[in-house]
């Protein structure tokens, strides 16, 4: 028997600025904690927070492009992404996409990435990239229904013993 559907919920998404840092940095210590045991050690976990969300290296990402966005319920924020167009290639590399857990499986986080594709188009962008762990088995199933697909896959040497064990996803996004 499975369990019965979850009440949907209604994200709005707004740019972020050097003044919401804490609050993304708060968001990723609580999403990557709940959801990252059993993927890759606590360890890594401390070692990635530490490394990708301190407030010199998001800032840092701010100046240099990547546009982070926080996706709020009913005034609070409960998610980001984190986005940079990569005018070259013609491809938006999706840096970070989190959503709080309690969220999951209620369409905010398929709504916060059709708000990325959208933006993708809109910059006139040909497709969407991102990385995601491979054992990410629920993150990999849901972008594997909203269309993306494995186009490489990698193991990268992050410092201090650790890898980054991943897949590149790419959407092919239609012509505008």
């Amino acid at each position: 028997m499975s369990a019965a559907p979850r009440e949907p919920v209604t994200i709005t998404l707004r740019d972020a600025s050097h003044a919401d840092i804490d609050t993304i940095r708060a968001l990723a210590h609580r999403i990557w904690n709940a959801c990252y045991p059993g993927m890759i050690s606590v360890e890594q976990i401390r070692f990635m927070l530490e490394w990708m969300y301190a407030p010199t290296k998001l800032a840092e990402d701010m100046q240099r492009g990547v546009r982070y966005e926080l996706a709020m319920v009913h005034g609070h924020a409960v998610g980001y992404v984190g986005h940079e167009l990569q005018h070259e290639k013609r491809v938006l590399h999706l840096h970070k996409i989190y959503l709080v857990p309690e969220l999951h499986g209620r369409g905010a986080g398929q709504a916060m990435l059709a708000h990325v594709m959208q933006r993708a188009q809109h910059a006139g962008m040909h497709a969407v990239e991102l990385g995601v762990n491979k054992t990410n088995h629920r993150a990999l199933a849901a972008y594997r229904r909203a269309g993306f697909v494995v186009v490489e896959s990698f193991v990268r040497d992050i410092g201090n013993g650790f890898v980054m064990d991943d897949h590149l996803l790419r959407l092919e996004l239609p012509a505008r």
